[in-house]
């Protein structure tokens, strides 16, 4: 436990910062699932509008370092090539 005065506003601010990460990969998390699910429902107008909402979300994350660039790029060609697939 943190014993000093600048131990202690540290610990808060590790937890406040980890609070506000943990929201970002959870909202990057959402927007691929609703890709994923608009994929799996068959629609492909719904699945590129979802897509279109998701790529800028997974680019600001990415740009934020909370995400690698390479995952993101791999989310991104991965959800891509599902929509290209889709009859």
């Amino acid at each position: 436990m943190a014993n000093t005065k600048q131990a202690k506003k540290r610990a808060l601010q590790a937890d406040k910062r980890r609070d506000h990460n943990a929201s970002l990969r959870s909202t990057v998390r959402t927007y691929i699932k609703k890709v994923v699910l608009a994929i799996e429902s068959g629609n492909k107008e719904a699945a590129k509008a979802a897509y279109a909402a998701a790529v800028p979300v997974i680019d600001r994350i990415a740009d934020k370092d909370q995400i690698h660039k390479n995952k993101a790029a791999r989310h991104k060609s991965r959800l891509s090539a599902q929509i290209k697939a889709m009859a």
